[in-house]
């Protein structure tokens, strides 16, 4: 099952990083791959709140949509995102975000993997690459949201 954990130091605040992840509905403005995204429902939660949503994959030929559960832990400075439904075996995540004397640090992990082989096989061969990207995609966000420095 991949893997992926990568830690940044950026020069924006937690807060200004988590309210960047956690805005879902958003993801296909910015976020590679990412053709649509839709919130199914929220729901309060102790220290926060439960979203259900859906985004849309779309990579060369295949395109898929998932849903995913995803706990919006704010206090806590922590996003965490389960598999519900669609093309995959396997999907959990976690971002968590730290203030520090320059800004913040970001911290992802994710793992997951899909049901279809070919998918699985053509994701494999490139999926760090995938992930850093996909990283790289949120901070570009960041700046052009906050500016350079935060």
């Amino acid at each position: 099952m991949p893997h992926h954990h990568e830690t940044r130091k950026l020069p924006y605040s937690a807060r200004q990083m988590y309210d960047l992840v956690a805005d879902v509905a958003r993801y296909p403005e910015f976020l590679p791959w990412n053709s649509a995204a839709r919130i199914r429902s929220r729901k309060p939660c102790d220290g926060g709140e439960v979203m259900e949503a859906d985004l849309v994959i779309s990579f060369k030929v295949f395109r898929e949509r998932f849903g995913s559960r995803v706990t919006l832990l704010p206090e806590q400075g922590r996003i965490l995102t389960e598999y519900i439904d669609g093309p995959f075996r396997h999907l959990k995540s976690v971002w968590t975000f730290a203030d520090t004397p320059a800004g913040c640090e970001v911290t992802f992990d994710v793992d997951f993997e899909f049901r279809n082989a070919v998918l699985a096989a053509v994701i494999g061969i490139v999926f760090n690459e995938a992930m850093s990207r996909v990283v790289r995609a949120f901070e570009a966000r960041a700046r052009a949201l906050y500016g350079a420095g935060g």
